[in-house]
C-alpha cells in the first residue's frame, strides 16, 4: 500500500501542484483547503503523515496539528508557512512536528524528507525489535546506546545512536544530509555541517574492526552506510 497522506493547504494552485506532484511519486494524498476540512478528513481517515499550511482559513495549521496529536499522538508532521520566523519554527516543533518547510517549496526536497520521515516511524512502529540492528559483524541496540562485536562493548552517546540509527535505517542508500541536518540537529548551518562530519567519522573509528563495513560519503547529497559480504 502507498504511504497516504493528509495535505492541508489553502493556496489552490500550491495545493494542486504538490497533490500531483507527490502522486506522481506514488503517494497516496488527500488535499483538503482548511483547518476545519483537515481534522474532519483526518478523523475519517487513516493517514501515515500530516503537511499542514500554517496559515489557515478557519483553524491554523498548529491548532490543527494539536487536534491530531490528540487522536494520533505518533503521526509524522510536516508544516509548511510563508514565514521564516524562529518562533513559528519553535511552537511547531513544541506541538509535535518533524519538520517545518519554509516556502516556495522545493518539490524534490520535500519529498526526500517524507520519504526519510516515514521510513523512520513505520520502522519504529513495526516491532518491538526495531531499535536493534546488525551491522555486520557489531549488533546496536539503539534502546541502550550499545554497540556490540563479539565481547567488546561500546556505550556511545545519544547523538551518536541517534545518527547511527539513522545510517541503519537507510542502509545501502543515501542518508540525506539536509534532512538529517533538519531532524537531528534543527538546523543546516556550517556548525551543524562540521558537527554531523565529525559524528560520522567517529562512528566509522567505532565499526573499524568490522572491514566489510562502511560508511561513503556522497559528495553533495550525504552518506550510505554499505556492508559487503
Amino acid at each position: 500500500m502507498g504511504t497516504k497522506i493528509l495535505l492541508a493547504e489553502d493556496d489552490k494552485n500550491l495545493g494542486y501542484v504538490l497533490h500531483e506532484y507527490l502522486e506522481m511519486n506514488d503517494f497516496e494524498v488527500t488535499l483538503t483547503k482548511d483547518g476545519e476540512e483537515a481534522i474532519e478528513v483526518f478523523q475519517k481517515g487513516n493517514f501515515d503523515l500530516c503537511i499542514l499550511d500554517v496559515m489557515m482559513p478557519k483553524q491554523d495549521g498548529f491548532s490543527v496539528a494539536e487536534q491530531i496529536k490528540k487522536t494520533d499522538e505518533q503521526i509524522p508532521i510536516i508544516f509548511l508557512t510563508a514565514r521564516a520566523l524562529k518562533v513559528d519554527k519553535l511552537k511547531g516543533f513544541r506541538i509535535g512536528a518533524d519538520d517545518y518547510i519554509v516556502k516556495p517549496v522545493d518539490e524534490e526536497e520535500l519529498m526526500a524528507r517524507i520519504n526519510a520521515i516515514v521510513k523512520r516511524f513505520r520502522i519504529s512502529a513495526g516491532s518491538t525489535s526495531a531499535a536493534n540492528y546488525s551491522i555486520g559483524k557489531y549488533s546496536f541496540d539503539y534502546e541502550n546506546q550499545q554497540l556490540a562485536i563479539g565481547d567488546t562493548k561500546r556505550t556511545i552517546t545519544t547523538k551518536e545512536a541517534d545518527v547511527l540509527r539513522a545510517l541503519c535505517d537507510c542502509q545501502g542508500n543515501i542518508l540525506d544530509r539536509k534532512t538529517t541536518l533538519k531532524t537531528l540537529w534543527g538546523e543546516n548551518d556550517y556548525f551543524s555541517r562540521r558537527s554531523m562530519d565529525v559524528f560520522i567519522s567517529k562512528l566509522r573509528k567505532y565499526l573499524n574492526d568490522d572491514p566489510s563495513i562502511k560508511i561513503r560519503n556522497v559528495h553533495g547529497k550525504g552518506f550510505v552506510l554499505e556492508i559487503t559480504d
